[in-house]
């Protein structure tokens, strides 16, 4: 039976998750598949994969957000197949920034211009739907690090935009 890998978070910081993983067995490890997942505003579940070659590891995932809550899982490639998956949770310190307040105006039938105000220096992530089921399951997206973007729509249709 092969087990399923051991992660353990060796640090966290505001915008950091550093973790190591390893196995409880003899059987030859070729890498690992990590997952880490997080939640935006109960409306969107963001997905960061990792394919890491080796037996152990110790890995660095940056670019996170303070104050919120990730899931990382993780199997190994053996030799004999796949291992079952391996959970842990953890919450990146510091303060969760403020919502962005989101602007959106139409440009013409088919262009929307979204504006927002947030702290400069970091990734947005614009998201946009037809209705909620949408938004929450496959809605368009674009990031961008500025406070504005220009987003093409399909026209005759109305649009929920988060950011």
């Amino acid at each position: 039976v092969i087990p399923p890998p051991v992660i353990h978070i060796e640090s966290y910081s505001e915008d950091s998750i550093s973790f190591s993983l390893k196995m409880t067995t003899n059987i030859k490890v070729s890498g690992y598949v990590v997952n880490i997942y997080w939640t935006f505003d109960s409306h969107r579940q963001e997905k960061r994969t990792l394919v890491i070659e080796g037996e152990k590891s110790i890995q660095k995932v940056a670019n996170l957000t303070a104050h919120t809550p990730y899931e990382i899982s993780a199997w190994a490639k053996t030799e004999l197949g796949d291992s079952p998956l391996s959970f842990v949770h953890v919450v990146t310190s510091g303060t969760r920034p403020a919502s962005p307040s989101l602007k959106a105006k139409a440009i013409n039938q088919t262009a929307v211009e979204c504006s927002w105000t947030g702290p400069r220096n970091v990734v947005y992530g614009i998201f946009y739907a037809t209705s909620f089921l949408e938004l929450y399951r496959s809605p368009h997206n674009s990031t961008t690090s500025a406070h504005n973007i220009t987003v093409l729509v399909q026209r005759d249709e109305q649009y929920l935009f988060l950011v």
